[in-house]
């Protein structure tokens, strides 16, 4: 529904838009029909994109298109149907039967015909559909007489609602008009039915969307606070109270005249929008894709600032706005549910206190002063509704009262001591945290009572790691925790959930995990900005100082883990011993790891592998192991090296290798490799090793699937060369393979043993054991001939890598303590980058001893460490001559890449 149905949109036409005169004056002449309306309409189309880009905003312009096609489309009419035109009815139906349409919407069209079809009607209505789509106009059309609208609206609520807000353009008005009365609300889908119905429908919207608005590339009609939301309060509106326009629901007493404006400035804000981004796709694109992101930030007059780039202003001023729609959305059903559901219900409500009482079993004052005298009943409600799980929400002309009245909670509010008492009792309850967390940020209350969550709401990224808004992402992060110590969800994580049964304050956790990230976008390291928020906000709310300068180290320390466990190489002591001494004891350890799980599985629901999870529990354990032990007594590496191998020989003498068989592999094999191999892998690889010979002449490649780490294992033992790694990621780069980690060992007599974690990019669509032979074959095939070193192919990246650009930069330090050069590669993302850095390791001739393999997003964040050919740590010069390189290959290739120009 429209907010205002203009009476005659011809009169709204100017004739620089349409020269209606003139047009019927060319048409009367016997020029080319086709062609006059379509440049007619392209001209028109061409003006209105010129008069958006000058200023007009899209409200003003939206109801003028949809008239310029009333134009078009009955003169259409006329010249298609000539003597039959009144035999039949032309309707415009949808969004543009609202009188609605944007540069590159659909126009819905129905043709209403009698029972009886006159004697040329279908040639002709054939001849108009024909016509339309010549002109350029991209309908949507149907043909019904009266009593197929009756069947087909009755079945689907869907058509009953088009039909709803039809509009009849040309013809036989009698036939509309039976149309209408057939499908009103006293034929089919009463108030009742309808409202149920639409409510179902919006849920299943919702769904479809992760019930979250705050997606990376939203959809401006269909998510949540979304334009279908608008119209959603239109259509029950139009069908149970008879409403015109959405303003009708002011003297309906549904909205406030303040409500209305935000309402009606949100869908005006929604449509400027689309507006332009179909006039920048050049086609119906609903969807805020990062293709239009930056240029529509532009097109609105935003620009980039120190801490905050002008596509994330954009965009959080549009997730905030969504939040605001969606709010008014969620009263506006509550009140309707109310009136049109429950109007005849009498009950008596249950009193839970002198300020609130549950009536139809949702929660509201028990009067309408509450708020006014008892400001801290505003988080008193939340803190009842966990406590009563029974009840099903909170009263539509409560949530007004709480809106009217949020204003109150300032600092003197924040001061009460009842108002600290009752958010500490919150984030105590057993149970209803996560959900009463949510109530509280989609009413608006908890940015208010943390100030600091209000500059986040809505505040987006622009990357491809963080999913989700960054207030989306902290609540998701708190459920996580929160999920963790609920027993019917224990099976997902047994572990955590055995730790967090363990905690003897959880709060502080779901403190830190919602302090974590509130300091994002300010300038400065956001995790030592959050850290003093929590420390401030926790002796305020009066937790021992401890307390406070724990919840304050979970904020400090949250990357920590992930960063260690995914770029530093957790098989070496001296990396477990000082990640260790990072933790001094178990609980902190603990504390950390349930965040940082809980952290990572709440940015991107795709980022949270088995691969990343395999990850963080070896570091976890490693460390827990040398906390146990104690600080002062650091983990030996012959220590770890002597008991890897009595394990594997006991795996081995069970499998019948003989204790000197088993002597004779290993007596090349470094410590390292023992430090980076379970027992399991060893007596694997030793096992294979013994049973294929000598391996100088036929390169050994095993492959197992590892599911524990999400992927398949790829192990090669052969002759080491330079140019092995290189080879290595070649071929699986060209197998279509997505390489997650890589351990790189060389033996003191010349072998190499190489692991890679892989996994496939696409399904191929192939058995199991035919994708492992043609991995097999094809590794074999390059290993051969290790002196024949393919140039690395270029290929397009996907759609959404293209539109970022990630500087790429290249550090060198020195391991001293392995004799080996570290190489941190930070660029973007891009297939085959892994096959690009071996082609230029093996042209300056260099070994690759370990590598780390991040992918974070967009961005790939990548460490090697590496040797020259003689197995030394890289001197100036070749570091100077490879960073070179690697820059000029990756800042060249990045733009390549977003052009689309690789082949």
């Amino acid at each position: 529904m429209a907010a205002t149905a203009p009476e005659s949109p011809a009169e709204a036409i100017d004739w620089q838009l349409l020269d209606l005169d003139g047009l019927d004056q060319r048409l009367a002449a016997g020029e080319n029909a086709t062609a006059l309306l379509q440049q007619a309409l392209r001209d028109a189309d061409d003006t209105l994109a010129a008069r958006f880009l000058e200023g007009t905003p899209a409200f003003e312009l939206v109801p003028l298109r949809a008239a310029v096609m009333d134009e078009i489309v009955t003169r259409v009419w006329t010249l298609c149907l000539g003597s039959l035109a009144d035999e039949a009815c032309l309707a415009a139906v949808g969004g543009y039967g609202r009188g609605e349409l944007h540069p590159a919407s659909d126009t819905d069209l129905m043709v209403i015909i009698p029972d009886t079809l006159p004697e040329g009607l279908e040639a002709c209505l054939t001849d108009l559909v024909t016509r339309l789509w010549d002109i350029g106009i991209e309908i949507g059309h149907s043909v019904r007489s009266v009593e197929d609208c009756v069947t087909e609206a009755a079945k689907d609520i869907t058509v009953a609602t088009n039909l709803m807000e039809s509009r009849a353009l040309a013809g036989d008005r009698q036939l509309f008009d039976a149309m209408q009365t057939a499908t009103s609300p006293f034929r089919i889908w009463p108030g009742p039915a309808f409202f149920e119905a639409k409510l179902a429908e919006q849920q299943r919207r919702h769904e479809r969307y992760h019930d979250t608005a705050y997606n990376l590339e939203p959809n401006l009609k269909e998510s949540p606070g979304g334009l279908r939301d608008i119209h959603m309060v239109g259509w029950v509106a139009k069908r149970h109270f008879s409403a015109r326009a959405l303003s009708d629901l002011v003297g309906l007493g549904f909205l406030t005249e303040n409500e209305y404006e935000d309402l009606i400035q949100g869908q005006h804000f929604l449509w400027d929008i689309r507006f332009a981004l179909h006039l920048l796709a050049g086609r119906r694109e609903d969807r805020l894709l990062f293709d239009f992101q930056a240029e529509l930030a532009r097109q609105f007059g935003y620009k980039d600032t120190e801490h905050t780039l002008a596509v994330e202003q954009f965009m959080q001023r549009y997730y905030r706005m969504i939040m605001r729609l969606t709010r008014l959305n969620e009263m506006l059903l509550q009140l309707y549910q109310e009136t049109i559901l429950y109007a005849d219900v009498d009950e008596k409500p249950t009193l839970l206190n002198k300020r609130f009482q549950v009536k139809r079993g949702f929660i509201e004052v028990t009067h309408r002063n509450v708020f006014r005298r008892y400001p801290f009943a505003m988080l008193e409600l939340f803190l009842l509704m966990q406590q009563y799980p029974e009840i099903r929400g909170i009263r539509a002309a409560t949530v007004r009262l709480l809106r009217e009245h949020r204003d109150r909670i300032d600092a003197r509010f924040r001061r009460d001591l009842r108002a600290r008492s009752l958010f500490m009792e919150i984030l105590r309850q057993p149970s209803g945290i996560t959900h009463a967390l949510r109530r509280m940020h989609g009413h608006g209350i908890l940015g208010r009572y943390i100030p600091a969550f209000a500059e986040i709401t809505g505040r987006m990224q622009y990357d491809l790691f963080h999913v989700y808004t960054v207030d989306t992402h902290t609540l998701m992060v708190v459920r996580n925790l929160r999920r963790l110590g609920v027993a019917k969800h224990k099976a997902e994580f047994p572990l955590l959930s055995q730790m967090h049964a363990r905690l003897p304050k959880p709060e502080l956790l779901y403190l830190a995990g919602l302090f974590h990230d509130i300091a994002k976008g300010r300038g400065g390291d956001h995790s030592e900005l959050g850290a003093e928020d929590a420390y401030a906000f926790c002796l305020q709310h009066g937790l021992s100082r401890y307390d406070c300068r724990f919840v304050a180290w979970l904020v400090r320390k949250h990357l920590l883990m992930s960063m260690t466990a995914q770029r530093r190489d957790i098989s070496d002591p001296a990396v477990i011993n000082e990640f260790a001494a990072e933790m001094g004891d178990l609980n902190h350890l603990d504390h950390l790891y349930l965040l940082t799980v809980a952290d990572i599985r709440a940015t991107d629901p795709k980022l949270w592998n088995s691969w990343r999870e395999s990850l963080l529990l070896e570091l976890y354990r490693r460390t827990a192991r040398a906390v146990r032990r104690g600080l002062g007594r650091p983990i030996d590496e012959d220590e770890l090296v002597a008991e890897a191998q009595h394990r594997a020989r006991e795996l081995l003498r069970r499998r019948g290798l003989h204790h000197m068989t088993v002597r004779s592999i290993w007596r090349h094999f470094t410590p390292d490799y023992f430090l980076r191999y379970s027992a399991a892998e060893v007596a694997w690889h030793t096992e294979a090793i013994h049973s294929a010979g000598d391996a100088a002449h036929a390169p050994l490649v095993l492959i197992e699937d590892d599911a524990k780490r999400g992927g398949m294992e790829v192990f090669i033992y052969t002759r080491d060369r330079a140019n092995i790694f290189a080879i290595a990621v070649s071929a699986l780069d060209q197998l279509g393979l997505d390489i997650l980690d890589a351990r790189i060992i060389t033996t003191d007599n010349g072998y190499t043993l190489d692991s890679f974690l892989v996994q496939f990019e696409h399904d191929e669509g192939e058995g199991h054991g035919a994708r492992v032979e043609r991995m097999r074959a094809t590794l074999i095939n390059h290993l051969h001939d290790p002196e024949a070193l393919p140039e690395p192919s270029s290929r397009i990246a996907p759609r959404r890598l293209r539109h970022f650009k990630t500087p790429t930069q290249v550090d060198f330090s020195d391991d001293t303590r392995n004799h080996r050069t570290a190489m941190e590669l930070i660029t973007g993302d891009q297939p085959g980058l892994l096959a690009q850095v071996g082609y230029i390791f093996a042209r300056h001739g260099l070994r690759v001893q370990n590598a780390k393999i991040a992918t974070i997003g967009e961005r790939a964040e990548d460490v090697f460490f590496i040797t020259d050919d003689d197995n030394n740590p890289l001197t100036s010069a070749t570091r100077q001559q490879l960073r070179s390189d690697l820059l000029s290959t990756f800042e060249g290739e990045s733009d390549i890449m977003r052009r689309g120009d690789g082949v």
